[in-house]
C-alpha cells in the first residue's frame, strides 16, 4: 500500500453521511453553521482549524484548511504561528498530565 491517506480521498468527504444520512446532514448542518463568520472570522476559524487539523494529525483536514488558508490570504507565517499555538498547547497538556507521574513518585518515596 503505497499511501494510505491519499488526497484524492478528499473529495469523497461530503459522501460520509452515505450510511447514515440523517446524522450526515445533522454534521454538515453544525458544521456550517460553526464554520460562519459569528464572534470570530471565517479568517480566524480557519486558523484554528489548521491548527487543531495539524495536532489531531488529519492529513485531509491540514489540506483542505491550509487551501482554504491560503485562499483568504492568511500567509504561511501566520499558518505556522497558529500551528505552533496548537503545538505548544499540545505540550502543555502532556506536560500537565506529568501530574499523575509526580504523585505516584511522591508517594513511593513517602
Amino acid at each position: 500500500m503505497a499511501n494510505y491517506y491519499e488526497q484524492k480521498d478528499l473529495a469523497d468527504f461530503p459522501n460520509i453521511g452515505e450510511y447514515a444520512p440523517e446524522l450526515g446532514k445533522k454534521y454538515f448542518d453544525y458544521y456550517g453553521e460553526t464554520m460562519k463568520a459569528d464572534k470570530l472570522s471565517v479568517r480566524e476559524k480557519s486558523l484554528i482549524a489548521l491548527a487543531v487539523a495539524t495536532t489531531q494529525k488529519c492529513p485531509y483536514c491540514i489540506d483542505a484548511y491550509t487551501n482554504q488558508c491560503l485562499s483568504l490570504g492568511i500567509s504561511q507565517e501566520e499558518m505556522m504561528e497558529a500551528v505552533h499555538v496548537g503545538a505548544a498547547l499540545v505540550a502543555g497538556v502532556v506536560l500537565a498530565h506529568s501530574t499523575q507521574m509526580r504523585k505516584i513518585i511522591k508517594k513511593k518515596e513517602m
